[in-house]
Order: structure tokens, then sequence, then C-alpha cells
């Protein structure tokens, strides 16, 4: 199924900004990139939009819910559905297919994140892995979830990914169920004027 090139091509995307951020050695292919200092930033667009690399335990905005181990079990399960629904969903809308895919894609890249990062860089087991984030957007004070926030939450490419998916969601839902909802009144019409 060609939506899944789109959670590919995303997963990718995603772990190679990921890594030139936070800085790879694999000393035996002769690799060693040096990322960015933890809590550094970049200025892009002067202090409002920066490249400053942390990492996140929990979900996103930095809610923890759960501990890690549940965080990460749950994403797995999460990403099973989403596959489940997008095979079940193979022959309706591609741009429900699209939307579920570039949710699988982000889902998959911070949960990549969760399982292996920790081992990779050697901090933690496995499932107890930190999401790394980098794009930093400087706007003021609000409050969410009883959590006073001081900027934006620092993110990445794979919280992009799933949040232009659920939008595509929100704003296509009549486009995703109008055709079942409009045939379905059809059929009951039909049926109604056959009885009489």
């Amino acid at each position: 199924m060609r939506v899944f090139y789109i959670s590919a091509l995303i997963i990718i995307v995603d772990q190679i900004s990921k890594l030139y951020i936070k800085g790879i050695s694999v000393p035996f292919l002769g690799i060693n990139f040096q990322g960015l200092s933890y809590g550094s930033s970049i200025e892009l667009i002067g202090s409002f939009f920066q490249l400053t690399f942390i990492e996140n335990p929990g979900m996103a905005f930095g809610l923890e819910i759960g501990g890690k181990l549940g965080l990460s079990l749950f994403t797995v399960a999460a990403t099973v559905i989403i596959i489940y629904f997008i095979f079940i969903n193979k022959n309706e809308s591609k741009y429900l297919g699209i939307s579920l895919a570039f949710i699988l894609g982000g889902a998959v890249g911070n949960l990549i994140d969760r399982i292996f990062y920790g081992v990779l860089f050697g901090y933690a087991p496995l499932f107890y892995g930190k999401v790394v984030d980098f794009f930093h957007l400087d706007i003021p004070d609000f409050t969410f979830l009883g959590k006073t926030f001081h900027s934006w939450p620092i993110f990445n490419i794979a919280d992009i990914s799933v949040s232009v998916g659920f939008v595509m969601i929100v704003i296509g839902y009549k486009k995703i169920f109008h055709k079942e909802s409009h045939s379905q009144i059809l059929e009951n019409v039909d049926s109604e004027s056959h009885k009489t």
C-alpha cells in the first residue's frame, strides 16, 4: 500500500533530523558526528524560531502520564491500531489513508526514540529512551492542563506529522465520511420507496 511510503519517508526524515541535532558516533563505521550540546540553541529567525536540543521523557508538551514504560507500550499499541485502520480502510478514501499515514509516521518516529535511544546512546534500557526535540518557537506564556509553559513546547518532525494527520482528519471529516453517509441515505430512500 502506497500510503506506507509516506510513513516511511516521515520516519526517515525524522530520524535523520534527530541524529543531526543529537549527534551520533559509530566507530566501526567511521561515523562520528557531533550534534548540538544539550540545551544549546541556534537562532534561525532571531529568538522567535530556534533549533534547541532537548530530550523529552514524556508525551507531547512534556506531559508525563503513566511512566516511561507505560507510555512506550501505549505508543506501540496505538501504532498497531493505526496500521490496522490503514489496512481495513485501504479501499476507502485516499485522504483518510494519507491522514493516517502522517499519524503513523510521526508515532513510529517518536517510538523509535523511546524504544531504542536509551540503549543506542547508553543512558537507559529498551523502552526507556527519551524523544529528541529541537524546533523551538518563543511565544507568550500559556497554561495547558494545569501546566504553565513559558514558550511553545519544543517539538520535532514526528510531532508535526502527527499534528498534520489529526488536522487533516478534523478538516476533512465530511470529505472522509460524507460519501458513505450520502449513499446510505439514498439506499434508505430507495428501500422506503419500494415499500410503498
